[in-house]
């Protein structure tokens, strides 16, 4: 019988060649609860590490309606007629309320989800947001390793999202709506400083016009915000996701972005930060998990609630006993 690390170490070479069939049984590793497939996805991932990091890193968020699907499906099919190879991976906190993940992925990009040299893969939750993030980073290691040169993530929740898939890329769009007006007022002032570039989507036929005008109202409004780095001035581009207009335009700039910053070592020094960043978010996943499933805890948490919203015991004292009982 061949050993578990005979079976991983062959797993690996055949990622390492390639092989969609073994990047997918990697990542469904990756995925699963099973403590020891979880065991064995982090010793193929410390495999492969030294041959990840190689890809540039986007995030791609957007307003409801904004046609974000048609918009990465074409710049993805932009891309690998280019002669890249391009993952698409989806982020989306909202399905943490069902446990699911995200089903229509490869419906939602038709050119994609047939391109030999595309990857498609939602994220599905494992009960918290830090749980997501956590696996759409695994993913986005074994991609890079499988010669994924580009990843694409993908935002499709609305809210603390944005945070986690810019603690995951290299470099963030924000897709936008022509009519900017009243949407401009209600655009959230973190996501927009979190916005390395803004992208009017729609400026096609009839909404070319009112794409430009978009376009120079956000110029406008990122002139209060300082920059995030001396290196880089947040650009406003406009784009069709339906006819492809603008997209080589926009890529060049990414680009431009990730040599940029590159050359002053600053890509690595941000993931570097991830890093860390994902390490204590799987530190407390951990605990959330232990809290979820030790037995004597779940029996004891619902008495220490109650208590607390009755009134009949302070806060602190609760979370003594709890912490007392994690050992912590």
């Amino acid at each position: 019988m061949v050993d578990l690390a005979s079976r991983l170490e062959t797993l690996a070479d055949a990622i390492l060649a390639g092989e969609r069939a073994a990047l997918a049984r990697a990542i469904t590793l990756t995925e699963s609860r099973r403590a020891d497939h979880r065991e064995q996805a982090r010793a193929l991932i410390q495999r492969l590490l030294p041959q990840t990091g190689r890809a540039i890193r986007v995030g791609i968020t957007g307003v409801p309606g904004v046609g974000k699907s048609t918009a990465i499906d074409a710049l993805g099919s932009h891309l690998t007629e280019k002669g890249h190879k391009v993952a698409v991976l989806a982020v989306d906190p909202s399905s943490t309320r069902t446990g699911g993940s995200i089903l229509g992925d490869k419906t939602r990009m038709a050119r994609l989800s047939v391109d030999p040299n595309a990857y498609i893969r939602p994220s599905p939750s494992s009960g918290t947001l830090g749980g997501v993030a956590a696996k759409t980073r695994e993913t986005m290691l074994l991609c890079e390793a499988a010669g994924f040169d580009v990843i694409l993530v993908e935002t499709v929740g609305v809210g603390q999202s944005e945070t986690t898939v810019a603690d995951l890329t290299d470099f963030f769009l924000v897709l936008m709506l022509p009519n900017a007006g009243d949407e401009l007022q209600g655009i959230k002032k973190g996501i927009v400083e979190l916005a390395d570039m803004i992208a009017v989507n729609k400026a096609d036929g009839a909404g070319a016009t009112a794409a430009r005008a978009a376009a120079a109202q956000y110029k406008a409004a990122l002139h209060i915000l300082a920059p995030a780095s001396p290196l880089w001035s947040t650009p406003v581009v406009t784009i069709s996701g339906l006819t492809g207009e603008g997209l080589d335009a926009l890529w060049s700039k990414i680009e431009d972005h990730h040599h940029r910053f590159e050359a002053k070592g600053l890509i690595t020094e941000r993931r570097r930060r991830q890093d860390v960043k994902w390490m204590w978010a799987m530190v407390q996943d951990r605990l959330q998990a232990r809290l979820r499933h030790d037995p004597a805890l779940k029996a004891r948490t619902p008495a220490l609630e109650a208590a607390v919203a009755a009134g009949e015991l302070a806060p602190t004292l609760a979370a003594d006993e709890i912490a007392q009982a994690l050992g912590l």
